[in-house]
């Protein structure tokens, strides 16, 4: 039991539980497919839609349905509940997490369809955006008989749907794993955890493993595994350090909405993407105050700075002083 921890398949009847998922899909009229903690399908996908069928067989598309698959697992988790949104082709997709003792093991991914009238479709928030990628819209030409097809329902309809699909899959596992099982299954786990959230001063953080993937730790000892989805957007912006770099451009390099991108930004940063492009500029400012002689107006040309006067105003912000004063201080002290 301890060698498979985490994993959801070990926990379950599969077989039964493939029935289950088949007969919960042709009742709500909805695709459905099991996942485990980590995002990997332990199921086969009932009633996938052909239109979906043709988008996940297809490389070029795929990966924008892993990257929803797995920012809709995330969100599910965060909120301890099912999280409904957008996928890049404006289907419906519900992420449906599974728990115990407030415990992640997996989720439920349900979906692909389509909300029959369109009042209540901008409650739910679109993750990713494919409007500029001409493969898609290739896709979606050709293949638009499949996607008129795809099922229409109510919202309420989604919506009751939606939480009797949470309830009776948390009912089920509750009642499939003891208490006893599942802490000796989360022992390992939530111990090492623990080690790295010791080290971790701030309430979250950013962190990297030795496949270079990132991993968001907080003093509770979660640990969000898997590539950040920032990871594109927080590389461009220590490679380019003297570029203007606007939030709308970084969203669109990590194919996420830009309201998407800048709640994710402020949940894994801690910092909203002003401030983060603040501080990191000021701290690379201060190092070239430190290193080198360039004079302030150097220094704020280098920074991508709009001015020098702007580029004192930030680093005053952030610092409390100007930036020859901090020059002058950091020379006395080296003395």
């Amino acid at each position: 039991m301890k060698s498979n921890a985490m994993n959801l398949d070990q926990l379950l009847d599969l077989p039964r539980w493939q029935k289950l998922q088949d007969e919960l899909a042709r009742v709500t009229n909805m695709a459905i497919i099991t996942v485990d903690y980590k995002g990997v399908p332990i199921t086969k996908h009932s009633m996938c839609c052909p239109f979906c069928q043709s988008v996940r067989a297809n490389p070029q598309l795929s990966k924008y349905c892993q990257i929803c698959d797995s920012r809709g697992g995330l969100e599910a988790v965060r909120s301890q509940k099912p999280y409904i949104y957008l996928c890049h082709f404006n289907i419906i997709d519900i992420a449906i997490p599974i728990t115990v003792d407030d415990k992640y093991l997996g989720a439920i991914m349900a979906g692909q369809i389509r909300l029959d009238g369109s009042a209540e479709l901008e409650s739910f928030e679109h993750l990713l955006s494919s409007q500029k990628n001409a493969i898609a819209a290739q896709h979606l030409d050709a293949y638009k008989a499949e996607y008129d097809a795809i099922p229409l329902l109510q919202y309420e309809k989604v919506l009751q749907s939606t939480q009797a699909l949470f309830e009776l899959s948390n009912y089920i596992v509750e009642s499939a794993v003891s208490k006893a099982q599942l802490i000796s299954a989360y022992e390992t786990f939530y111990n090492s955890a623990h080690q790295v959230a010791q080290a971790v001063p701030a309430k979250h953080t950013l962190t990297s493993d030795e496949t270079g993937n990132y991993l968001k730790v907080n003093r509770s000892g979660r640990v969000d595994t898997g590539a950040s989805a920032l990871l594109p957007a927080l590389q461009y912006i220590d490679e380019n350090k003297g570029q203007l770099i606007t939030q709308a451009q970084m969203a669109e390099l990590c194919h996420l909405s830009p309201s998407y991108f800048s709640r994710l930004f402020t949940q894994e940063t801690g910092l909203n993407f002003s401030q983060y492009i603040g501080t990191k500029k000021v701290a690379w400012a201060k190092e070239l105050l430190e290193k080198t002689d360039d004079s302030v107006e150097s220094i704020s040309e280098k920074l991508g700075f709009s001015s020098a006067a702007y580029f004192i105003k930030v680093f005053k912000k952030y610092e409390g002083i100007t930036p020859s004063l901090y020059r002058k201080y950091n020379e006395k002290i080296n003395r």
